[in-house]
């Protein structure tokens, strides 16, 4: 199982208050953390951001992350709505 963490903190500080305000969204980390590349509508990003994917936590959030597969861990390097592309 993949552990999550945050690429700084204004990025843990707008994934918090989004957890705070939806139920789902913790349901959602934690099937991410089974299958990073598989559920919440994960795909890879390409252009500027290849190598990151991108998953939906909500009707309009939207989660930049990248995968490290040596060390399990999946790094959340932005979280909001599309402007965040």
């Amino acid at each position: 199982m993949y552990k999550i963490f945050t690429a700084n903190s204004k990025t843990e500080k707008r994934l918090m208050e989004y957890i705070c305000s939806r139920d789902d969204i913790r349901e959602k980390l934690e099937k991410l953390k089974v299958e990073p590349r598989r559920v919440n509508g994960a795909h890879p990003l390409h252009g500027r951001l290849e190598g990151k994917w991108s998953c939906w936590l909500g009707y309009n959030i939207r989660m930049i992350y990248s995968i490290d597969d040596k060390k399990e861990m999946i790094i959340i390097e932005a979280v909001g709505s599309h402007k965040i592309y």
